[in-house]
């Protein structure tokens, strides 16, 4: 089954850190846990055109255990990608405001 560059790049991900990354031309991505680094780095350049990829690095976090009086449940498990681009390369809009 081909997965769509929606497919593997979930949504932006904004948090302190990320966003002092933006300075040295990294962004933060929520990816899909099948997605590998490859995919990532396609599905980023497709998505936002203009951009070129020089590397991407991934992280993968397990989902936390939550509780509600008696009843159990977990979060769901998530994979984190940053993503580094070129210096000649244009930046991701989607983050320009935030900053």
């Amino acid at each position: 089954m081909n997965k769509t560059a929606y497919d593997i790049i979930k949504k932006p991900l904004i948090t302190e850190q990320g966003m002092e990354q933006i300075a040295d031309r990294k962004y933060t991505f929520v990816v899909s846990l099948t997605a590998n680094k490859i995919e990532i780095k396609k599905a980023v350049e497709e998505l936002f055109p203009g951009t070129e990829v020089e590397k991407v690095t991934t992280a993968r976090f397990m989902g936390k255990l939550k509780r509600m009086g008696a009843n159990q449940g977990r979060r769901p498990d998530w994979k984190k990608a940053v993503v580094k681009l070129t210096e000649n390369s244009k930046t991701i809009e989607a983050f320009e405001g935030l900053i």
